[in-house]
């Protein structure tokens, strides 16, 4: 595809470094920049255990690779590296900054060689007492062939150099049962932790029960491995069995990532690949004295100076008018936005339908849900009243496929009836819709989000949730849901843009309009804020849009593919993205036509998958006010001159300046949604 296509896996790792970018930024609360580095960490675990996993089983197929995904895989895979390592260069640089920042405000992070009389005492107590009865050696030379590293998962690679011959060992690091940090004894106004790490190298000794002639190095390691689900058709097993025949195997994938630890001697290095099998094509990464930095997501300093301002939430205006909640929404449509207004919401809505004499049934497609989930416990209140209650449930949401079988087993336990997504494709969609009598007639209301329902992540990502009555809206929902219950039915959808059947053909045709509108001499903008965007053909289109002189303002969270600044193809494209405390999920399609403006929230990206290969929905905006809303949220975030990157071909990803005073969009959206 050449320079006017970036392969997304690149543009990703420009992504992930813009939120490296945030932990080196000393604007930034000094545990939030802590939280940025671990959210960078967890980014790139997922990213090699899927992209770069993908990537070295497409680069398998050999010269059909090419023609799969446009380029040479092996291409890619040798760039990734070498982009993963000057990006771990940084890394390690920003947490070595931030360490001294710590130290100003009296908060350390100490190793085992470093503690003085009472903490090592401390140290050698808590080892004895709590972590030593769960640390089982594995020892190289015993290591029996079949055994295996856990994903995601760090160990110490141990040398006991010993008078009468070397030992080499691995042992896990429990993170699972204790916390990654131990507040030590501490003087006061001051804060001294230990990482869990050095708390085992602390009790080695101990633990192999070694004389003073032992000497002792130990060595983080971590093994990433192929985390892609192998489900196939079988006629023979149940869909929920081969899923969970699948995440068995997923424990057994292959290794794509071995960090390591730079200073590991190589004897004992190569004699830990030999030992776990890792051929040559798979990535070694040196790294510092630790790994799993994602721990610093949770890092146990509570300061509120440290922390970002508590989250301005507000109750939406029409929530706060009645205890009524449908007459508000015959009333008028109604526009959540999370985080700024709260998600108890929509659990008002749906708790309100679940004891409501009149609600007859409730339907409601699930992806990703809060652990203790009040979503799910309204559904389980509406089967209690007499409610029927349909659940689609995606089985293969990534890294939530157990914690889906466990849902979906309890709602059909209660009487739910719970489909397992759809044949051939994910679904990503996010609809409920409610059928309550009024009038003696069946009337429908109808939830339309860009995320999932699920109120922990509604406090971190910001998202949009349409609430309407209007049966233009809510007939096209119900044929998904018939979709979804009989595969094989599917109606033609007059209002929604529903992948996989009509949203490709009609998001080319709103852009075809927008490029022969300019080429008429009259007023063309197309403006996007979505998360990513890497779709070949849209692209191109965007290209001729360009070309033809409309207005294109994209505002792209992550991947993105299309390459700016080329003279006569894409000069006059911009594009943004930001990163800030909340996760930019929102996506606003915007389109002039002509001023009769079509605008529209979606579940979808503009990638291949969501548009080719997953059941999203993606939905017009017909109330006017609602409609200004949504043009001035994107407009907001146009605006911002704080946290916005440009996203320029060279990605740099410099933040974007401009002559007025500071803007930081997810502040004055704060401020903007309190009068909503």
């Amino acid at each position: 595809m050449g320079k006017t296509y970036l392969p997304k896996e690149i543009s990703w790792l420009s992504f992930n470094e813009r939120v490296l970018q945030e932990a080196d930024n000393v604007n930034v609360p000094l545990v939030e920049r802590l939280k940025f580095l671990g959210i960078y960490s967890s980014n790139l675990d997922e990213y090699f255990r899927v992209r770069v996993a993908t990537l070295k089983r497409i680069s398998q197929l050999g010269k059909k690779s090419i023609n799969i995904i446009g380029e040479d895989p092996k291409i890619i895979l040798k760039t990734i590296h070498d982009i993963v390592i000057e990006q771990r260069n940084n890394f390690q640089s920003i947490y070595q900054k931030l360490l001294i920042d710590l130290a100003k405000e009296n908060i350390f992070l100490v190793n085992e060689n470093q503690l003085d009389e009472t903490q090592a005492t401390f140290v050698a107590d808590y080892f004895k007492n709590k972590v030593r009865q769960k640390l089982m050696p594995v020892m190289l030379d015993q290591m029996h062939p079949n055994n295996k590293l856990k994903d995601d998962t760090i160990y110490l690679a141990v040398w006991l150099n010993k008078p009468d011959g070397d030992k080499y060992s691995l042992i896990e690091i429990p993170t699972n049962v204790f916390p990654r940090f131990l507040l030590l004894p501490s003087k006061k106004g001051s804060q001294y932790f230990i990482f869990l790490d050095d708390i085992i190298r602390h009790g080695l000794s101990d633990l192999f029960g070694c004389n003073e002639d032992t000497v002792i190095e130990a060595f983080t390691i971590k093994l990433t491995l192929d985390a892609e689900l192998d489900i196939h058709d079988d006629i023979s097993e149940s869909y929920i069995r081969n899923v969970s025949k699948s995440l068995k195997k997923r424990k057994e994938g292959n290794p794509v990532r071995l960090v390591i630890d730079e200073k590991i001697p190589d004897y004992l290095l190569n004699l830990i690949i030999r030992k776990l099998k890792i051929g040559k094509e798979d990535v070694t990464i040196p790294g510092g004295r630790y790994h799993n930095f994602k721990d610093f997501i949770s890092f146990p300093v509570k300061d509120a100076k440290h922390h970002y301002e508590p989250t301005l939430q507000t109750e939406h205006i029409q929530f706060k008018k009645s205890s009524t909640l449908f007459k508000e929404v015959t009333k008028k449509d109604i526009l959540l936005y999370f985080p700024y207004h709260k998600f108890e919401n929509f659990i008002d809505f749906l708790r309100a339908a679940s004891i409501d004499s009149k609600v007859k049934e409730i339907k409601i497609t699930l992806y990703r849900l809060a652990k203790k989930s009040i979503v799910v416990d309204a559904l389980l209140n509406a089967l209690k009243n007499g409610k029927s209650v349909t659940v689609v449930l995606e089985l293969q949401a990534r890294f939530d496929e157990e914690a889906n079988i466990s849902w979906a087993t309890q709602l059909r336990e209660e009487g739910a009836k719970v489909i397992y997504g759809a044949n051939g494709v994910k679904v990503h969609s996010k609809i409920c819709l409610i059928t309550k009598i009024e009038n003696k007639k069946l009337v429908k209301y109808a939830c339309i989000g860009t995320g999932n329902f699920n109120e922990d992540t509604a406090k971190i990502y910001t998202d949009a949730m349409l609430i309407t009555k209007d049966r233009k809206i809510t007939n096209d929902v119900s044929k998904v849901f018939d979709f979804l219950n009989v595969n094989y039915k599917i109606s033609p959808f007059n209002h929604l843009l529903v992948s996989p059947f009509n949203m490709r053909t009609k998001i080319k045709a709103l852009i075809n309009k927008e490029i022969k509108n300019a080429q008429e001499g009259k007023i063309a903008k197309i403006h996007f804020k979505i998360n990513n965007f890497s779709d070949p053909e849209i692209i191109q289109l965007m290209y001729d849009a360009n070309n033809a002189g409309v207005d294109v303002k994209l505002n792209i969270r992550g991947m993105f593919s299309l390459v700016t600044e080329i003279p006569k193809l894409s000069d006059k494209i911009q594009a943004h993205g930001i990163i800030d405390r909340y996760l930019e999920h929102t996506r606003i399609y915007i389109f002039h036509n002509n001023g009769d403006e079509k605008i529209f929230i979606s579940s979808a990206d503009l990638l291949t998958r969501n548009l080719d290969r997953r059941v999203e929905v993606t939905c017009p905006i017909y109330d006017i006010s609602i409609k200004k809303t949504l043009k001035d949220v994107f407009n907001i975030h146009w605006k911002d001159n704080v946290k916005a990157r440009i996203l320029d071909k060279n990605l740099s990803n410099k933040l974007y300046t401009d002559k007025n005073k500071p803007f930081r969009a997810q502040i004055e959206l704060g401020k903007y949604f309190q009068e909503f």
